[in-house]
């Protein structure tokens, strides 16, 4: 079972939410200022992988990176095991990622992200999970659940989807290719398209 009671779409070995399908989701960075990179308290999940391609980068991220994060790196690493024994990104002060990037006026975003812009590293540096959130992956035996993982600090990106009319499977067709692949893409994009018809949500 998943960790939620949700309805379930399965997409070839994939069990999806429909609140991924249903619900309209398009980031706002002017109305949250990236709220996403600095509250919480666990860092964003990263494979073993990941966290070896952000240390071997390191050097051309620091320039975007803030004075406590990277302290933080420097002394603790990219990465540490949350409560559950799942790998996550270091934070600094227990809620603020160490990879944020402060900008003026109060917004924040990614030093991972800023380095790949300013073309200093590639884009897949950053974990699949930042570049996919809000939808959280969790593997069990047998099976993947993709949720949709609803939080008040992206209320201002349900609006937005909503006043643009773009559903978060849509908003999200990038990282979810990327992660699961286009073929398996195509097919939930097919599905969506299908239950929408016929539920009209």
């Amino acid at each position: 079972m998943t960790d939620t009671d949700e309805p379930m779409l399965q997409i070839g070995d994939k069990l999806v939410s429909l609140d991924l399908i249903e619900r309209y989701f398009v980031c706002d960075l002017d109305a949250c200022l990236g709220a996403c990179c600095i509250e919480g308290d666990e860092g964003a999940p990263v494979t073993q992988e990941e966290s070896a391609r952000i240390a071997e980068v390191l050097p051309e991220v620091h320039e975007y990176m803030t004075p406590g994060g990277l302290r933080e790196v420097e002394e603790n690493g990219v990465d540490y095991l949350d409560r559950e024994g799942d790998r996550v990104t270091s934070l600094v002060n227990g809620c603020e990622c160490a990879f944020t990037c402060r900008e003026p006026g109060g917004m924040c975003l990614c030093a991972l992200e800023k380095a790949y812009r300013a073309g200093a590293i590639p884009q897949d540096v950053k974990p699949i999970s930042c570049r996919l959130y809000p939808v959280r992956v969790k593997e069990y035996d047998g099976f993947t659940a993709v949720n949709l993982h609803r939080w008040k600090i992206c209320r201002p990106a349900e609006k937005l989807g909503a006043r643009l009319g773009i559903r978060a499977y849509e908003f999200l067709k990038g990282p979810l290719a990327a992660r699961f692949g286009q073929e398996w893409y195509d097919e939930l994009e097919l599905t969506a398209r299908e239950y929408l018809k016929t539920y009209g949500k």
